[in-house]
């Protein structure tokens, strides 16, 4: 296998798991990963926020860790990498607002490249305009923007994912087993888990 550039777009209070797991996951298989963020630089650190269910009517959130970036998102050219990923949180909600993030959002849909989003990361992709005729999963409370995006809203349970084409999306980060697996699977990446011993 060889490794993929992966974009990964994130901001301030982005869900720490959402943020973290996937990082961490898609460099531990030999992929190449670019956290950037709009206004920061590589060295710079973004604050993430835990979003957990906790039995109240939505979750509940707490600070979470500093992620510190290793791309400089002034730097960033789209084309240049093989997928996108987006994680959830609160950081989707402003950085939907960003025209440069919703370029290098629509590129990857352009090129046919995958892209996988969790969680609030849909509402970058409703603003991109890219959600026309597809399926596309997301935490509930964001259904009304996958639908009125020209969506249909996959009601799968939380620790479920699908995939559309090159788009694959969850509801939130305890999907991160079937998400990210998935999302290896667009890729191209094979993992072997070698042969067992046999009994002497």
């Amino acid at each position: 296998m060889t490794g993929k550039r992966i974009l990964m777009i994130v901001g301030d209070f982005a869900e720490d798991y959402e943020t973290m797991v996937p990082f961490q996951t898609l460099l531990a298989v030999g992929h190449t990963v670019h956290a950037a963020c709009p206004g920061k630089k590589a060295g710079d650190s973004v604050a993430t926020a835990i979003h957990d269910f906790e039995g109240q009517q939505t979750y509940s959130e707490k600070r979470g860790h500093n992620f510190a970036l290793n791309a400089t998102f002034a730097d960033i050219d789209a084309a240049r990498y093989d997928a996108l990923v987006i994680p959830g949180g609160r950081a989707p909600e402003y950085l939907r607002l960003d025209a440069t993030v919703i370029a290098a959002v629509r590129h990857f849909f352009d090129a046919g490249k995958p892209v996988a989003a969790v969680c609030h990361g849909a509402q970058v992709l409703a603003a991109a305009k890219v959600l026309e005729g597809r399926t596309c999963s997301a935490y509930p409370a964001c259904r009304p923007e996958v639908e009125l995006a020209g969506g249909t809203y996959a009601d799968i349970a939380i620790d479920a994912a699908v995939t559309d084409g090159n788009l694959v999306t969850a509801p939130a980060w305890p999907a991160h087993p079937a998400w990210l697996s998935q999302f290896l699977a667009v890729l191209g990446t094979s993992i072997s888990h070698g042969a067992s011993a046999k009994a002497a």
